[in-house]
């Protein structure tokens, strides 16, 4: 009996003081990993360690780890305010004249508000990235609305599910959804992060020959990307001309187009703008065209678009039927308050 306890003993003793040490894990196998996944260098080590440093099994090691601490974060977050984040707009097609984007003529964009805690995370390039994708996950897989609004909600429950699509990348293949992208940015931020609010425009390209729609955008306090910010607004704009079809064609009216309609966006963004029409100030028409500058800064936008259509050839200068019309817009910023509701966002 004391000879099977001394044997015992002394395994014990050269399991605990071996001098042998694990395998060491590659600096440049870290470095592989972390381009990958963005995750801490602690976390690469920890998988790449716990796969025998295969790069592969580290991945699919770090994905089931996610899941489990992702939701755990989450659970340990949920309810703390957020009323830092982005705006960030997606356009995939801005319509009539358009020289890229999916089809011609037709209209296909997005805009979501996506919250975190601080504004340090919010200028997270890890972040903007999500931000970034959802919208045009959004912009990508929205239908022709049945609705007269110009500017729909897009259901948040129903994005959260959707497969995400990357921005940056279309080929690629969807690694997870909304909701599940949205949880494994928190377990790596640390901060609650919550999916506000969506809007989508989709229009066909119109039928007439001598109608045109165009979708302007403008976001103001970009970081990272043009893009996104702390305010972003959407302008939906009719072009209506005989000479339409010739003046599209041509690309210094595309240039000239380009710079009224970033001039209605800028507008739209950096004034109190509450309506298209009406009788106050902060009716856009009624205000002075202050971001197109030039001879149009003291110019109220109504008359101004109405000048511009005839100095480009829209209408006669003699006719005051046709040219560019602002149908709506769409004007958010980070954090503001919606129809009552608090301004924090709780998911």
């Amino acid at each position: 009996m004391s000879n099977l306890f001394r044997l015992r003993s002394s395994a014990l003793a050269s399991r605990c003081y071996s001098t042998q040490q694990p395998a060491k894990t590659s600096i440049k196998l870290v470095a592989e990993l972390r381009k990958l996944t963005e995750v801490p260098l602690s976390k690469a080590r920890e998988a790449l360690s716990a796969s025998n440093n295969d790069v592969n099994a580290a991945l699919e090691w770090l994905e089931k780890d996610l899941a489990t601490t992702g939701a755990k974060k989450a659970a340990k977050v949920q309810g703390r305010s957020t009323n830092q984040g982005l705006i960030s707009v997606s356009m995939l097609s801005d319509g009539a004249c358009a020289r890229n984007g999916l089809g011609y003529g037709g209209v296909r964009a997005a805009m979501a508000e996506l919250n975190c805690e601080t504004d340090f995370v919010g200028r997270n390039e890890l972040f903007g990235r999500l931000a970034a994708d959802i919208a045009h996950t959004a912009a990508f897989i929205s239908d022709v609305k049945s609705s007269k609004a110009v500017f729909a909600p897009y259901s948040l429950e129903l994005l959260r599910d959707a497969p995400l699509l990357s921005k940056a990348d279309p080929d690629a293949a969807p690694s997870g959804t909304v909701a599940t992208a949205i949880r494994d940015a928190i377990a790596k931020l640390g901060e609650n992060i919550t999916l506000r609010r969506v809007v989508t425009v989709v229009e066909n390209s119109s039928q007439q020959a001598d109608l045109g729609l165009r979708l302007s955008s403008y976001v103001h306090g970009s970081i990272n990307d043009p893009s996104q910010g702390r305010i972003g607004s959407l302008a939906l704009l009719a072009l209506k001309s005989q000479e339409l079809p010739e003046l599209i064609a041509s690309e210094a009216f595309s240039d000239e187009l380009g710079r009224l309609e970033r001039g209605l966006a800028r507008q739209i963004a950096g004034f109190e703008t509450l309506s298209i029409q009406g009788d106050r100030e902060s009716a856009l028409l009624n205000q002075p065209f202050m971001m197109m500058g030039g001879e149009f800064s003291d110019t109220p936008i109504r008359d101004a678009l109405m000048t511009w259509s005839q100095q480009k050839g829209l209408i006669p200068e003699s006719s005051t039927d046709g040219g560019v019309a602002v149908l709506d817009f769409a004007k958010w910023t980070v954090g503001e308050s919606i129809d009552g509701a608090p301004e924090a966002s709780e998911d």
